[in-house]
């Protein structure tokens, strides 16, 4: 592996890095080396995980030799080294003015992300390195606990007091393994994450979670969520000392709010309720057990064999505390309007001294509370009647989460902490919601609307400011979404020297974007509060959709600002048919809103992208949620990300605006402003944030590709662009023709996958049975359908009835819409033979071709005068084409004889209808097109030869390898139909719009696939309506078995019913809409409804097969 020396640090890498990793690495080492903390935004992508890991352990390692060269040298007093300037053994401080003297000095790395299945690939990556370390990776008992009976527990925190209970009393014998083996190699040694954890513990028959807390005391590399940090109560749980470590915060975007979420609660009456009602329990019992005489006051262990060791009294008081608490909240006057009062953080230590709740008893109340919740763990309903006990424990600690020598809560350590902080007393809204659900505590719960009681933090440098107080060597952020780092750091409130904004190690043949700001029917696609429901922008998002489900390849990730605008986005796309439409070009699958059935959604959705022959699928998903962030859409996964709106904060949420208003006062009294961010300010980035770490999805790493949609007119303001992503901003363009979109895009995935590398899907294709019923449960959404209920979505998507496989039917006309380019070429569509295809074969494939099935046709004579030459040769095109037609099969091709002499005679017959200046142009470009294969520089420079003239249209079909094959019965009866087609087309079009149709026709030809010209076509004959005869005269291009196709799609690009393409009478229809199109008879005129069933009818015949006779298609193909 490449050894690469940076800051005088030798860093062993993988591979050898790119400059933008050399780049990352040396801002890590700068940090290291100078204590001091940094930002550094690195996109998806570029290997930040791996350059982190294998610049920190190399920082140790140098810290470690040059410890031990010194040790060395002043062991054998210099004898060895009389002269040698002590030096050059490195120099072993961890930073500047800062010497290092044992091994143990040097600094522990705690490796935080967000998630656990986020460390497992960082865990991962390091396997990958040829750095061994000491590893340990922290966890809950609920990822780590091995016993069964705490594992069947209900939630957390009974796990957490039932386990207590056991290991108090020695009685997991999993705990008691734990100080013997824990010292084993295969236990110390190996490079394990959670599951591996799991799986050793349970083959060694020792506990997993205090096995990683006892592997945590000799770990050189500790890894954790980041709440373990940020949190304190749980840094006090499990004993993380910050003193002199280097602490990561990978995937950091996220650590602003979780930074003031765990400073944070909202104290309901249903949690005070619940807290009563265990505190109820308790007493009842232990009045029983008075009464009874076994004991007057005290209540021993023995007694009542639960462990309880408090005093009647003692219960008594603490259930009078929380009484007294209830009274104080209920005391607050609120206005009428039901908005809530506001006051400053230090109200809180005034409102719990009312309760009897301080710096001086807190720790005698805290103890209280365990023990009772310790007491009832175990038992059936515990989890009902301890859980407001727990809370009201973890809101104490919150509260006084920072001691205070004085107890006064005037005398914290931060001078901001009280500002930070507002108290807000509010109506239960969803009183009556619980009331409906749950009866636990009908004894309690108050049968009027109560008030709750929210203490927020609006500061994440709070937690910052804490763990700067804990000593930390280093704190280093990074992420792929950052931006703009100067605000973040602002966020943050202590100081970042080094920051770096690295670029993307991508080509910009790798990425498209686009800002989108109408749809296809020309109307502004908006999310904006007082438009984003409104028929006419829903309405134009579903179509646009649909027409990029039609280019993009395989899977397409589509955000909603919202959970509330992505379902009521699909009830209004179910009610008008367009989510149908989708599905059929798609499947669809729906992020759910819980964490339970996103899995089996998510993966059902793997597999239909994997599956062979797939379209693909699309995925709807909410910007923040669980889709938009840790999860891997890399190649197939994820071709397209498309981002339907800005996903600002909700506006008139209470917590936003007092976020605001807070940013605001601090503004106003810092200097010049500028070390706080604007309310507005804020307001906005949390918009743009969201919409990076959506972006983030479409590349996953250097060889990945795809396109982001940005389906929003806002998008296109100088300041939206602004906050994008450094790396995203140099592909962007703003699109004001929706078919220009389609252009660009079909050409980019053209483009893209001839460029890039095949990788294989990750995941497999789904099976029959079990797995059919997966993809079934995931689709459509929750709040119209439930997830989990698959008979009643087969009632709505037909992908899903009975029997289906997913995949579009051929015979649907809608169907065939989906676009696959990264399929091989079936074998037999073979390049078609023309000028160039004779010109490449001649030269290159004459003797494999020599051997292959030759043609049934008569040489041309290779010696005639030039004019019988070109009538010879224009004479034999059409009657040529059809014995190509009629005979060639697929394992069939042309002699290089036979194309090598009609080269010969065509460029005779050009020779003579063009000047000498022309004819050497001519020559040029054909050169030039062997040498570069730009079919659209070629088709531009013919088209200025021979397009002026209808005489030379002629020519220019054979130049660009005309074949019969792409014409119509029509047009084989009849050339002048073509000449004046495209005398027409060069007309409306212009030269260039005029080269893009034929390119497009070529490659109609070659792959026979109508989506790539209909994408082409669409754009350049849809932005005025007078074009439209251009997109219907078309179909004299159109082979038969497309013909119904691109007549309905000819009617939804030119906004006409759906129903007219399949239903209309020829009588009511124009002649060019119609040609081709199946004749309905008069019973289909007059009953719509059978469209379903002809749809129907389609789907079970079989690809390839007859049409019976006497349908409207046969009649339609006889004439």
């Amino acid at each position: 592996m490449p050894k690469i020396v940076l800051n005088g640090v030798t860093v062993d890498f993988p591979f050898q890095p790119y400059q933008c990793q050399q780049e990352y690495m040396s801002k890590v080492l700068e940090c290291l080396q100078k204590k001091v903390n940094g930002i550094l935004e690195s996109p998806t992508g570029t290997g930040k995980t791996l350059c982190l890991l294998c610049t920190t352990l190399a920082w140790r390692e140098h810290l470690r030799d040059t410890i031990s060269a010194r040790k060395i040298a002043e062991r054998v007093q210099g004898e060895r080294f009389v002269g040698q300037d002590l030096s050059s053994w490195g120099n072993a401080t961890a930073a500047e003015g800062d010497p290092i003297a044992c091994y143990s000095e040097i600094p522990k790395i705690i490796y935080a992300s967000r998630t656990h299945s986020q460390l497992t690939q960082v865990i991962g990556e390091l396997r990958n390195t040829t750095y061994r370390p000491r590893v340990c990776v922290l966890g809950s008992r609920e990822q780590l606990c091995i016993h069964p009976e705490v594992k069947k527990q209900e939630s957390n925190h009974m796990q957490i007091h039932l386990c207590r209970k056991k290991v108090t009393s020695r009685s997991c014998h999993f705990y008691n393994n734990v100080d013997e083996k824990s010292l084993e190699q295969e236990l110390a040694t190996p490079i394990l994450d959670i599951e591996d954890l799991v799986k050793s513990g349970s083959k060694h028959k020792v506990c997993p979670y205090y096995l990683s807390r006892n592997l945590k005391q000799q770990a050189d590399i500790i890894f954790m969520p980041y709440n373990y940090l940020l949190d304190a109560k749980s840094r006090r749980a499990h004993g993380i000392d910050l003193k002199g470590t280097v602490v990561i915060f990978d995937e950091a975007h996220n650590v602003e709010k979780i930074c003031e979420e765990s400073a944070s609660f909202d104290l309901t009456p249903r949690d005070v309720a619940s807290g009563l009602d265990a505190i109820d329990q308790v007493l009842e019992e232990q009045t029983r057990v008075v009464q009874q005489g076994e004991l007057c006051l005290e209540l021993s262990a023995d007694a009542l064999g639960t462990g309880l060791h408090m005093e009647l009294q003692d219960v008594a008081k603490l259930k009078m505390i929380l009484l007294r608490l209830e009274g104080a909240i209920d005391a607050v006057q609120l206005p009428g309007d039901d908005s809530g009062v506001t006051k400053p953080g230090s109200y809180i230590f005034e409102l719990f001294a009312e309760a009897q709740i301080t710096f001086q008893t807190k720790d005698c109340i805290l103890d209280s509370l365990d023990q009772i919740i310790q007491h009832l763990a175990g038992r059936s309903g515990a989890l009902a009647t301890t859980v407001g006990l727990q809370k009201l424990a973890d809101i104490i600690q919150v509260v006084f989460s920072m001691d205070s020598a004085e107890g006064n809560p005037g005398s914290m350590v931060w001078p901001g902490f009280s500002q930070a902080y507002k108290v807000h007393i509010h109506p239960d809204t969803g009183y009556r919601r619980a009331a409906q659900r749950s009866v636990t505590w009908s004894a309690s719960a108050s049968k009027k609307p109560g008030k709750v009681l929210s203490y927020w933090c609006f500061s994440p440098g709070h937690s910052m400011h804490e763990l700067t107080r804990q000593g930390v060597h280093t704190l280093i952020l990074t992420s792929g979404t950052l931006a703009p780092l100067s605000s973040f750091a602002l966020e943050m409130q202590i100081p970042f020297p080094v920051c770096l904004e690295n670029p993307h190690v991508i080509d910009r043949h790798q990425l498209w974007v686009g800002v989108i700001p109408k749809g296809p029917d020309g109307a502004q696609l908006s999310s904006a509060f007082d438009k984003r429901f409104s028929e006419e922008c829903l309405s134009s998002l579903g179509k646009a959709l649909g027409n990029i489900a039609r280019v993009v390849p395989h899977g397409l990730l589509v955000f909603f600002p919202s959970y509330p605008v992505m379902e009521k986005s699909l009830e209004f796309w179910q009610a008008r048919d367009l989510a149908r439409k989708m599905e059929v070009l798609k499947p669809l699958f729906v992020e759910p809103r819980s964490k339970g059935s996103f899995s089996e959604v998510i993966d059902a959705y793997y597999k239909q992208v994997a599956s062979p022959g797939s379209s693909g699928a699309t995925f709807l998903a909410v910007c923040r949620g669980k889709a938009s962030e840790g999860l891997d859409f890399s190649d197939t996964n994820g071709r397209g990300v498309v981002v339907t709106g800005l996903p600002y904060p909700p506006r008139m949420d209470p917590r936003v605006v007092l976020k605001m208003q807070f940013l605001d006062e601090m503004r106003s009294q810092s200097r010049a402003g500028g070390q706080f961010l604007s309310g507005q300010e804020w307001y906005r980035l949390q918009a743009s944030r969201a919409v990076n770490q959506a972006i983030g999805r479409v590349i996953r790493h250097r060889h990945d590709y795809g396109a982001v949609f940005l389906c929003d007119h806002r998008f296109a303001s100088a300041d939206a662009r602004a906050q994008l992503p450094s790396w995203v901003r140099p592909y962007l363009k703003v699109y004001n023709n929706f078919g220009h979109v389609i252009r660009d895009v079909a050409q980019f995935f053209r483009v893209a996958q001839k460029i890039m590398p095949t990788r294989a899907p990750l995941a497999a294709a789904p099976g029959v049975g079990g797995e059919e019923a997966i993809v079934s449960t995931a689709r459509l959404p929750s709040t119209l359908l439930s997830a989990r209920k698959a008979t009643s979505l087969d009632v709505h998507v037909p992908s899903l009835r009975p029997g289906s496989t997913g995949l579009p039917s051929s015979g649907n006309p809608e169907s065939s819409l989906c676009v696959e380019y990264e399929q091989e070429p079936v074998p037999a569509q073979r390049r078609p033979v023309g000028l160039l295809a004779a010109l490449e074969h001649s030269e290159q494939r004459a003797e494999a071709l020599a051997d292959k099935a030759h043609l049934r046709e008569e040489e041309v004579p290779g010696h005639t005068a030039p004019a019988l030459q070109r009538e010879k040769r224009l004479a034999d095109m059409p009657r040529g084409g059809r014995r190509k037609i009629r005979l060639v099969s697929p394992q069939e091709e042309p002699t290089a004889g036979v194309q090598a002499g009609r080269a010969k005679l065509f460029m005779v017959a050009v020779k003579q209808a063009l000047s000498q200046a022309s004819f050497d142009t001519f020559t040029q470009a054909l050169q030039d097109y062997k040498g570069s294969d730009n079919f659209e520089a070629l088709a531009a420079c013919l088209g200025s030869l021979f397009a002026k003239d209808p005489k030379k249209h002629t020519l220019l079909q054979g130049a660009l390898g005309s074949c019969p094959q792409v014409m119509s019965r029509e047009e084989q009866r009849g050339q002048p139909a073509v000449s004046a087609y495209l005398a027409d087309a060069r007309k409306a079009l212009g030269s260039a719009g005029c080269s893009q149709l034929l390119a497009a026709l070529k490659a109609y030809k070659r792959d026979d696939d109508l989506n790539k010209v209909l994408a082409v076509l669409a754009a350049l004959t849809t932005s005025k309506p007078e074009d439209f005869p251009l997109l219907q005269r078309f179909s004299m291009f159109v082979r038969p078995h497309h013909k119904q196709h691109f007549v309905q799609t000819c009617a939804e690009l030119m906004g006409l019913p759906t129903t007219v393409t399949t239903l209309q009478s020829p009588q009511e229809s124009s002649p060019e809409l119609t040609l081709g199109a199946p004749q309905a008879g008069p019973s289909q005129v007059d009953k719509p409804g059978k469209t379903q069933s002809k749809i129907s009818f389609l789907r079970q015949r079989p690809v390839g097969s007859a049409v019976p006779k006497g349908t409207t298609t046969d009649q339609h193909q006889a004439s």
